[in-house]
């Protein structure tokens, strides 16, 4: 079994993990986070309430209470964890992977990603190693409902959108929780009602054919914008009124109009380590100053707060902002972006102008390779380009990006998955499929 992760604890549930394994994470978590309550939420997945209770029989046996919101989007769970000061929390979730898997997003005070580096290998190497003694006393389980004050507080970002038509698909996942008591009837929605078994697409926004069927609606209904979540809702991705999908990484600068032109919040911005050179092109003659960060919640919300940045996003459809507690949450993403777009089209301007005025580059998406030698695959790629030409710019926290003045890739290991992966980006198209061809070339002899 391997499920513990960089990020979370996630797989196939009984295959990767099961109940016993879920029991014995309970158990240790209230000694690994020091705490005697932990707060537990889940989606609608097949499996989740086989989780839950053993999950919550574990944290009890060890003599910690817990309080139960039941079903919740993900950012709900981090909303309660820092209001509300909890020292613990789960939210049982596999996010965007399909039906079959499950997992447990961890977090601790502050509602701060517990990722392998800082608490989950320590939880692993227990829930492997030690045994279970039930305390004497057991810890009670009380239900709490904070879903009205999580909409209200999403509720100050929701501005006039009566000028737009929006198209929205809520891939089954968790906002259909909510997502209604913000907007109501006004978009037209596809897939808004939960099912675990995800019966119309993988909730997984970043794969072309999951968003399909937002791409046919919003041509059909003539939509100004399309937006699509993910299974638990803590992502969000953009089509714009051609149908066209938005890269995320591109929101990020697309956010500026509204945290430092709108809100007049200049300072720092967070991008991950595979965003494009247009984002910080974008967002500096505004005022942001620019930060480049590893891949991931577990890194990029710990980063934010560490830097005190207004805002930060990821190539994955993740944005993390200050006024929520440095976490992220898909729903209140889309709502800034839908106030940017409303305000757009009062002065004529469609999405698809906007983004075209960021969108300085040919970007080659990125493109995954399935091996075992990833670092010396790595290093032969850095290796390669590094002795052609000098850099202008190195990083090396996470994988490598190697900037030259026409172009720059990052090549990096998945975290989640058993792949390498490479991006590039190049000022024509010539140069970067001359240079995604040489790459490919070089990580073919390492298959």
């Amino acid at each position: 079994m391997g499920a513990f992760h960089a990020y979370d604890i996630r797989g196939v549930y009984n295959k990767d993990f099961d109940r016993h394994t879920v029991y014995k994470a309970g158990f240790f978590l209230p000694e690994l986070l020091k705490t005697d309550k932990v707060l537990v939420g889940r989606d609608v997945r097949v499996s989740s309430p086989e989780i839950r209770e053993y999950l919550v029989k574990g944290i009890t046996d060890a003599g910690a209470d817990v309080a139960d919101m039941g079903l919740a989007t993900t950012p709900m769970i981090y909303f309660a964890t820092a209001r509300y000061g909890f020292r613990a929390s789960v939210q049982i979730t596999a996010s965007h992977n399909p039906k079959e898997y499950n997992g447990m997003k961890v977090s601790a005070t502050d509602a701060l990603p517990v990722g392998f580096d800082n608490g989950l290998d320590v939880l692993e190497q227990w829930v492997m190693t030690r045994e279970c003694v039930p305390a004497a006393k057991k810890g009670k389980v009380e239900y709490i409902d904070l879903r009205k004050e999580y909409v209200g507080f999403l509720m100050q970002y929701k501005e006039d959108y009566s000028n737009l038509t929006v198209g929205m698909d809520l891939s089954n996942g968790m906002a259909a929780l909510i997502i209604k008591d913000i907007l109501g009837d006004g978009p037209r929605y596809i897939f808004d009602w939960m099912d675990g078994t995800f019966p119309n697409h993988e909730a997984n926004p970043l794969v072309p054919e999951n968003v399909a069927d937002l791409q046919k609606l919003v041509l059909k209904e003539k939509c100004d914008i399309g937006v699509i979540y993910d299974g638990d809702a803590d992502r969000v991705m953009f089509t714009d009124e051609n149908s066209r999908f938005i890269s995320p990484d591109l929101i990020i600068a697309l956010m500026g109009h509204y945290w430092i032109e709108k809100r007049g919040m200049k300072g720092k911005v967070l991008q991950d380590i595979r965003s494009s050179k247009a984002v910080g092109e974008y967002l500096e003659p505004m005022g942001a100053q620019m930060c480049t960060w590893k891949v991931g919640r577990a890194y990029a919300a710990r980063k934010l707060r560490e830097i005190d940045g207004i805002y930060g996003g990821e190539l994955a459809g993740h944005y993390y902002f200050k006024e929520f507690f440095y976490s992220d949450s898909g729903i209140m993403a889309s709502l800034i972006v839908l106030d940017i777009a409303a305000d757009l089209k009062r002065k004529g301007i469609p999405i698809s102008r906007a983004i075209a005025a960021i969108e300085r580059y040919e970007n080659s998406g990125e493109i995954n390779f399935k091996l075992e030698r990833k670092q010396e695959a790595m290093d032969a790629v850095r290796d390669y380009f590094m002795q052609k030409a000098e850099p202008s710019a190195y990083m090396d926290f996470d994988g490598y990006r190697v900037e030259f003045p026409d172009w720059w890739f990052n090549i990096r290991p998945s975290n989640t998955e058993p792949y390498l992966r490479f991006i590039a980006e190049a000022r024509t198209r010539q140069l970067l499929e001359e240079k995604v061809a040489e790459a490919r070339e070089i990580i073919a002899r390492f298959s």
